[in-house]
């Protein structure tokens, strides 16, 4: 027997599908056996029920395999997959089970977190009754989930234990009016009991914060709290003047049909307005509310709160249950409802909508994912909707996801609530508090600079990065003996990138917006036309090599000095033409022979260096003037400062032919 289109958890199925049924008046006749009772309980969802009647029957020798089935199936609704697990691991041994069967067992492993049997259990279902859909989905979700967990995104989750109890608590609603509002199942009572979960009906809660965590919430006080089933989840407007609440249709009406001789009726969801007027609460009924053809109700309001979204089971949708919208009018009521497309729709169900500004929120079973429902996130708004991308884990886990809230968001963090029934919690549904930091990703810019007309590396640019949007100088480098240059770069920025060198026209172009996901290397090269009229090179030139520096009294490369000579090398490999003299100048202290021995020594060593890495010693000439070349008036016996002495203690090039 198949007791719904869907498998959804029973909690979550009373939430949405209505799941009350309630006998119209019994027929004379026998007492029933356990095995029709068992019927009549699974006939009314009453899977609590049902559990303890087909656990006595499974216990006989002689048990078929549809009630082991019916066993099994009820667990899995009832959220115990353990047990679900057991049964459906006993069932698929017979040789009559019905198909569905295996495609439960799968879903009880995949709840379980076992990815991988799960996967065989699909993969079996193909082999024995051919491909569907919703298995190569399946399956999917099984390959996906044990990615993601390898590799989980940067949110924190933490249970909060004293709003949890061994009852289900989800569906977090932060207001300033009424506390921090939720939904949960009382304590037991002995009269108000959901056959369907063996609980209290489910009831609106609130709390507070103690310490940046959740108390012990208890039932609030206000009108909608009184009705007889169900009632929860909640939304407000920002004024928390306008309260939009589910629950289950208290009234007598509702869809009535007639199993094993009892006439009985199910109770869908309705959505209710409860509007503040002068203090007084007043109720009125969505107007596209039908309880007797389907079930309304999850309302979530945009930022602007002009969109009303809602998860619905009426005729029309993609599938199961779907998301739909309904837009203010200008008279102040709620335009029909439209469906929110399939995008975000799927053949599976969809359900718990929430907004932040463009970023809309909710839980689907109807895309690969890691297990009963997970969480979505999607750009836009109403029927025009980006592609629902799974929030992975540990927003998602193998078991059900949902009620995904956001209360404190930044430009980098955001802040919030998720319901789930995962493995670890207090009990049936828990509540959970997330938080996400945006890990910094790191951005680089690469580039290289080359001559535009040969396509040759071109050493030795002055490169300038300005950020557009920032308006601010990021840097200036200068292209390596190799040619390039790296800086590092921001998310989001535009910059605009120039590179000069004498002898050429200088070139530049703009990178961004810069978009990144993920670690990212941008390269560019900058390509600098060669200046026709001058050529970079004229006989008789001479320049200083900047910080070329020697230890007292040494004549042998540093490393800071051979990173100089590096682009110097770089240069006379790109320009094959250029000869050069290299000449090294002291100050006037000391010995004059002494100085230019000790000046010509120091040339040498840098000639030398320079022909070691591939420059003919021919295109070189070392030459040490000492103090004969003074750039100043420091000569011997001026009194002079340290800097006017360094002016004159520097490494020179003269172009002797090009």
């Amino acid at each position: 027997m198949k007791i719904m289109n869907k498998k959804i958890k029973s909690t979550l199925a009373a939430c949405l599908l209505g799941a009350v049924l309630l006998p119209l008046g019994a027929m004379a006749q026998e007492q029933p056996s356990a095995g029709t009772k068992a019927q009549q309980y699974l006939q009314r969802y009453e899977f609590a029920n049902a559990a303890k009647v087909l656990e006595k029957i499974a216990a006989k020798k002689n048990a078929h395999t549809l009630d082991l089935e019916h066993l099994a199936e009820s667990y899995l609704y009832l959220n115990n997959y353990d047990l679900a697990e057991k049964w459906y691991s006993q069932v698929v041994q017979r040789s009559d089970y019905q198909k569905e069967s295996l495609l439960n067992y799968a879903e009880a492993l995949k709840q379980n977190g076992k990815y991988r049997e799960a996967k065989g259990q699909y993969e079996q279902y193909v082999s024995k009754f051919g491909a569907a859909p919703e298995v190569s989905l399946a399956i999917a979700g099984t390959d996906s989930a044990a990615i993601w967990m390898e590799k989980p995104t940067a949110h924190t989750l933490r249970n909060e234990a004293n709003v949890n109890t061994e009852r289900a608590e989800f569906s977090v609603t932060p207001t300033t009016s009424f506390g921090i509002l939720y939904t949960a199942e009382p304590e037991l009572t002995r009269t108000d009991r959901s056959g369907m979960t063996g609980e209290s009906y489910l009831k609106v809660f609130s709390t507070k914060l103690d310490q940046n965590a959740l108390e012990a919430g208890s039932v609030k006080q206000l009108n909608f709290n009184h009705a007889r089933y169900h009632v929860g989840p909640i939304a407000s407007d920002a004024k928390e003047e306008v309260l939009y609440v589910t629950r289950t249709h208290p009234g007598t009406d509702g869809e009535r049909y007639r199993s094993y001789n009892k006439k009985v009726k199910r109770k869908n969801l309705e959505l209710i307005i409860y509007r503040s007027v002068n203090g007084v609460w007043r109720e009125e009924a969505f107007p596209y509310n039908n309880i007797k053809a389907y079930s309304l109700g999850h309302a979530a309001l945009s930022a602007d709160e002009k969109t009303l979204y809602y998860a619905s089971d009426m005729p029309g949708g993609q599938g199961g249950v779907d998301i739909w919208y309904s837009e203010l009018q200008s008279d102040g009521s709620w335009g029909k409802p439209i469906n929110a497309g399939t995008t975000i729709n799927s053949a599976g169900d969809e359900m718990f909508p929430t907004v932040n500004g463009d970023d809309f929120y909710y839980s689907s079973n109807g895309f690969a994912g890691m297990g009963g429902l997970d969480i979505f996130h999607a750009k836009g708004s109403r029927s025009n909707m980006s592609k629902p991308v799974n929030m992975r884990y540990p927003v998602n886990s193998a078991a059900d996801d949902f009620a995904f809230v956001i209360t404190t968001k930044g430009e980098r963090e955001y802040a919030g609530y998720l319901s789930s029934n995962r493995v670890g919690g207090r009990g049936s549904d828990d509540i959970y508090s997330f938080g996400y930091v945006k890990p910094k990703i790191i951005i680089l810019l690469e580039g290289v600079t080359i001559n535009k007309k040969t396509r040759a590396l071109l050493p030795g640019a002055d490169v300038t990065i300005y950020s557009v949007g920032g308006q601010r100088l990021v840097g200036k480098v200068l292209s390596d003996g190799k040619a390039e240059f790296k800086v590092d770069a921001e998310e989001n920025e535009t910059y605009k990138i120039s590179a000069s060198k004498t002898g050429f026209s200088d070139d530049a172009l703009s990178v961004g917006p810069i978009r990144a996901t993920k670690d990212t290397i941008i390269k560019v090269t900058l390509a600098l036309e060669p200046d026709e009229e001058k050529p970079p090179f004229v006989v008789g030139d001479r320049f200083v090599l900047e910080n070329i520096f020697y230890d007292f009294d040494k004549h042998n490369i540093r490393p800071d000095a051979a990173k100089v000579l590096d682009e110097l090398v770089a240069t006379m490999k790109e320009h094959p033409t250029l000869k050069i003299e290299l000449s090294s100048h002291t100050d006037s202290r000391g010995n004059d022979a002494y100085n230019k021995a000790l000046s010509q020594r120091r040339a040498q060593a840098a000639v030398n260096y320079i022909v070691s890495h591939g420059i003919s010693k021919d295109r070189l000439v070392a030459k040490g003037y000492g103090e004969t070349r003074l750039v100043n008036r420091c000569s011997n016996g001026v009194k002079c400062s340290d800097d006017e002495h360094q002016a004159n203690r520097r490494t020179e090039v003269e172009v002797l032919a090009y």
